[in-house]
């Protein structure tokens, strides 16, 4: 089976490619940043002869906070995810259409989630910004996520890595809304959960074409993806911190990443059921098999230490109180 062209490629998908910028255009809501934003709680900082943040101010919790930072600092690095995605796709028709669509769609994102935090005094904005110069000058690279090494990132590890990142992003936005117990942020971020579900089904569906047209080779990227898949905040100030509290607290876990990211687009491309795959492809297939057990045992460790971690802070909390 030969393997194809990034060019190749490019040109095979393009029909597909067109097919669902159409598809996203009619499915697409457009919204504006400014009507998401509870204007009337700001007020001006010292510079302007206001005063600054002090921590009391802010009413979401700490969970709420590092998972908005998060979820904020991934969409500041917009960028870097532009470069990605121009340079493995084509400005030219429909490819083109889709990267520029695409881009001030997340941009959007940015905006409002840092309007509010602003406008709301959550978070400190002078670390806000420090953490944002730290982030986005370190950029970010599809090589460090897709488990492509160098001279081996290529067009179809980026749409499957994107595919699942925009799925995961869906369900940690959703999951902070609901954490921020503040139905102006809820509703935010679930106007925002809605735009990465229609990215997510763009890029599932050129990568279901893919599959279709390069099986063993596609495969073999998915499971390149899948087996050294990181989030993109990799690499921000408080990441891990920040991670850990958001998966002890369900924004976003290891059996939210297996059952409600992994599992779901493996049966929408039906890999454990398809008959076209060669040898190559049915190597990467037992790969992948054994890679989501394996999930299931991580995600089955993780809720027990987790289980025991807030049953101990329950107990502290209630010997506090006492």
């Amino acid at each position: 089976m030969r393997t194809l062209t990034q060019l190749e490629l490019l040109q095979e998908l393009s029909g597909v490619a067109e097919e669902n910028v159409n598809r996203h255009l009619k499915m697409t809501k457009d919204w504006n940043p400014h009507d998401y934003v509870p204007w009337d709680d700001g007020q001006n900082f010292s510079a302007l002869g206001g005063k600054d943040y002090e921590p009391g101010e802010s009413r979401l919790s700490e969970v709420a906070k590092a998972a908005m930072i998060t979820n904020l600092l991934t969409e500041d690095n917009l960028p870097s995810y532009h470069r990605e995605i121009s340079e493995n796709f084509s400005m030219d028709h429909a490819w083109g259409h889709w990267v520029g669509r695409w881009t001030a769609e997340e941009n959007r994102h940015g905006i409002v989630m840092r309007d509010y935090l602003l406008v709301t005094r959550a978070v400190d904005p002078d670390q806000l910004e420090e953490f944002r110069m730290i982030h986005m000058g370190n950029g970010a690279s599809s090589e460090g996520h897709t488990g492509a090494g160098l001279g081996d990132r290529s067009l179809l590890h980026l749409v499957a890595y994107v595919t699942f990142q925009e799925l995961a992003t869906r369900v940690s936005h959703r999951n902070t809304g609901k954490a921020c117990n503040d139905p102006v942020a809820d509703k935010m971020l679930q106007r925002i959960a809605a735009d990465e579900n229609l990215h997510m089904v763009f890029y599932r569906n050129i990568c279901g074409a893919a599959i279709d047209l390069a099986p063993d080779q596609a495969l073999r990227a998915l499971t390149d993806v899948l087996t050294n898949f990181q989030m993109p905040g990799l690499g921000m100030p408080n990441f891990r911190r920040n991670g850990v509290l958001m998966a002890k607290h369900g924004i976003y876990d290891p059996r939210q990443h297996r059952e409600e990211v992994v599992m779901p687009v493996l049966k929408k491309w039906k890999i454990f059921e398809r008959n076209d795959f060669g040898p190559e492809g049915e190597k990467s297939r037992e790969q992948l098999a054994t890679f989501v057990e394996e999930l299931d045992d991580q995600a089955t460790r993780f809720e027990v230490m987790r289980d025991r971690a807030l049953a101990r802070e329950a107990k502290k909390r209630e010997r506090v109180a006492s």
